[in-house]
Formats: structure tokens, C-alpha cells, sequence
């Protein structure tokens, strides 16, 4: 139990990590994520960024399992 958390911890640093760098490349403003706005009300649907993510992971999951 206490290597499944240590390990847990690790890979949310990577991701807090991998979130900060994504940022500064602009992940999180392609094309393909929308923000509607009206009034006090913001909602953001980062579609883009999703495909592109879940991409990735399923390519490193693939790879992993192989």
C-alpha cells in the first residue's frame, strides 16, 4: 500500500509538472477550445487539448503494454 502511494505521489508531480510546462506552450488556448462567456459566467470546454491528451496516453499506454 505504501509503494502505490509513493508512487501515486510521483506521478502527480510529473503531471503537476507537465501541466505548468503545457501551459507556458500553450496548451490550454488551441484552436478547438472554447470559452463562452455572458455575463459573471465563463464556461471552458478545452476539446483540443483533450484529443491531444488522451492521444498521447494511448500511445504511452500502448507502448507500455507491449
Amino acid at each position: 500500500m505504501a509503494k502505490l502511494l509513493i508512487i501515486a505521489g510521483i506521478v502527480l508531480i510529473a503531471v503537476g509538472l507537465a501541466w505548468l510546462t503545457g501551459e507556458r506552450l500553450g496548451f490550454g488556448r488551441l484552436p478547438g477550445d472554447f470559452v463562452i462567456e455572458r455575463g459573471n459566467m465563463r464556461i471552458y470546454l478545452p476539446l483540443m487539448t483533450s484529443l491531444i491528451v488522451s492521444g498521447v496516453l494511448s500511445v504511452a499506454l500502448w507502448l507500455f503494454m507491449r
